[in-house]
């Protein structure tokens, strides 16, 4: 198989320069312009960042994107899916606050925001999972899947289940509304927290299995009924229906790379990575760590998974940060020749990589072209 592309540009400027005048030299240098935009909608994936993070992707760097999307003649929004946990995006309206409080406004980005899988997180397309395993079906947020191209914004970095977050990870994992994500995360069922539970009934209502009953004012959730749907978890209102946390971290990588594809194939997509502020941990927490390593620069490529072996590769290259997760780690247990492996000693992140190069998605082995 032939290399696929993958385009790199450092971080350094002149006077007169700046970096997202460079971001836009570089996708277009990586081929966006072969895309047709016109008249177009492109959803653009990125993450918000949780409230209290200060990881997350700056929203100018979307503005950059979107704007050439623009002047293609494209229509761009950004885009997330809810999320499944308790926190400050597990719902549109928690979501598009948290969004505009960290900067993504139209003012600044240049486009609106859709939240893609809906105000509870059960608005969801069924998309078939060519050649795979683990899913047959992906529930994909509606607005990704309706949306005529395709584009990933991620901020690369590391991740305490997967290794590392980069370009499948936000596909995957992100564009999953949140029966998605339980689905990626568990191989069990939803149950009920009897001490959040309020008795309401919602989901009972919502469960087309007869699967949810309320007696003497708790719901609990009968496993002999349940297909999984998790359409539960999206509508109660105190959370107190909670998924089950009991996939292994390669199967959750191999799930993860099953949905990118069904996110990416039959349609045109394109992907960018930034190798900055590379925390230790998802943007999903609500708070960042130092930085592991120093920043990197900026990735783009048409293939998602040789995008994400450049940056791993990349970050791989960096020397560790003393003050930092992977300093402390590398200071108590000696030298590990894989950043994120050394900080998360019990992920696997080529697990992903294997697997969706199994499934067809892309291609490990990369050309790495540079970008002034």
């Amino acid at each position: 198989m032939e290399k696929s592309k993958v385009y790199f540009a450092d971080l350094r400027v002149r006077d007169g320069d700046n970096l997202l005048r460079k971001l836009q030299r570089l996708i277009r240098a990586a081929g966006i312009e072969k895309i047709n935009f016109r008249d177009q909608y492109a959803a653009v994936k990125i993450h918000f960042g949780e409230p209290g993070n200060l990881a997350f992707l700056r929203p100018n760097y979307a503005g950059a994107v979107a704007d050439v999307i623009k002047e293609l003649g494209g229509k761009p929004f950004l885009t997330d899916c809810n999320t499944l946990y308790v926190g400050g995006r597990k719902n549109a309206l928690d979501h598009l606050d948290s969004a505009y409080k960290n900067g993504f406004v139209p003012y600044a980005t240049g486009c609106h925001i859709l939240i893609a899988d809906g105000l509870k997180g059960t608005d969801e397309a069924l998309v078939p999972v060519e050649g795979g395993t683990y899913v047959t079906e992906a529930r994909i947020g509606r607005a990704v899947m309706d949306a005529d191209v395709f584009i990933s914004l991620s901020h690369f970095k590391g991740h305490e289940n997967t290794g590392f977050g980069g370009a499948l990870k936000n596909i995957g994992m992100g564009c999953g509304s949140r029966a998605g994500k339980m689905e990626m995360h568990s191989a069990g069922k939803p149950h009920v927290n009897q001490a959040n539970c309020i008795g309401c009934g919602k989901c009972t209502k919502i469960c087309a299995h007869g699967a949810s009953v309320v007696s003497e004012g708790k719901a609990s959730i009968d496993h002999n009924k349940c297909v999984g749907c998790g359409r539960c978890i999206g509508v109660c209102p105190k959370d107190a229906v909670e998924p089950a946390s009991d996939e292994s971290n390669d199967i959750l990588n191999c799930k993860i790379a099953e949905y990118a594809k069904a996110v990416c194939h039959g349609r045109p997509h394109f992907h960018i990575s930034l190798v900055i502020d590379v925390s230790p941990y998802c943007d999903c927490h609500a708070e960042n760590d130092a930085a592991i390593v120093p920043n990197v620069g900026m990735f783009a490529s048409f293939d998602p998974v040789a995008l994400d072996v450049a940056c791993a590769d990349a970050v791989n290259a960096q020397p560790p940060v003393r003050n930092s997760m992977l300093g402390d780690a590398l200071e108590e247990n000696g030298e590990d020749h894989d950043h994120f492996h050394a900080v998360s000693p019990d992920t696997n992140w080529k697990s992903a990589i294997e697997h969706a190069v199994k499934i067809g998605l892309g291609n490990e082995e990369y050309e790495l072209i540079t970008v002034r």
